[in-house]
């Protein structure tokens, strides 16, 4: 079994990497790229959250990075602002998705912890998954952040994933909590998100 796993990053994402890695998947990384929405520094952690996972499970864990900065920009052009995290997400899970068909990945796996951020209450979780045709993996659902915090420290990530970077500069103040389903086909199609998605695939690297 081999899993594509989003990482951004933070704490969350590799926890859930190496939890499906325990429980037999061999794990790729796929890294949203959202220059010139970040800095620098995002890719190093990456990289650097991709050699511990390697250390930690044994595996090749191989590191792919994918444009993401120009479906960021489309969208806040195109969409309501406080839709753009929902938004930001049905682009990374179809690029996943993408990926996964190219490399032979049978599912896609995310850090996501019910209720934790705007994105992750169950309606959001529907919302960005819309018409997917992969499994979509999301070991941490159930798990607080302490628990997830716990994982992250025993497996010598925790330090990695808190190195600052600037992160999303494009998160709206008021992000969207229950999206409404019958604007998805209505933003989808303003911001294009299928050839946002078809460019993400086309662009994507590896680079570790």
């Amino acid at each position: 079994m081999k899993l594509i796993c989003l990482i951004s990053g933070g704490i969350d994402s590799p926890v859930a990497a190496y939890i499906m890695n325990k429980a037999g998947a061999d794990i790729v990384i796929l890294h949203m790229d959202n220059r010139p929405f970040a800095d620098d520094m995002a890719i190093e952690k990456v990289k650097k959250i991709a050699e511990r996972l390697r250390t930690v499970t044994g595996g090749e864990v191989p590191l792919y990075s994918a444009p993401h900065g120009i479906s960021q920009e489309r969208i806040s052009k195109t969409c309501d602002t406080n839709y753009q995290c929902v938004l930001c997400k049905r682009v990374m899970l179809r690029t996943a998705q993408g990926l996964a068909e190219k490399l032979g990945c049978s599912g896609v796996v995310m850090g996501d912890s019910l209720g934790q951020v705007a994105s992750q209450t169950l309606k959001n979780i529907r919302y960005v998954s819309h018409g997917l045709n992969i499994p979509v993996l999301r070991p941490l659902i159930g798990f607080d952040k302490i628990e997830i915090e716990a994982i992250s420290k025993e497996i010598g990530m925790f330090d990695l994933s808190i190195i600052k970077s600037k992160g999303c500069l494009v998160v709206p103040s008021r992000p969207i909590t229950e999206a409404d389903p019958k604007k998805r086909q209505r933003f989808d199609e303003a911001a294009n998100v299928s050839e946002l998605v078809t460019n993400a695939v086309n662009n994507t690297v590896r680079i570790s």
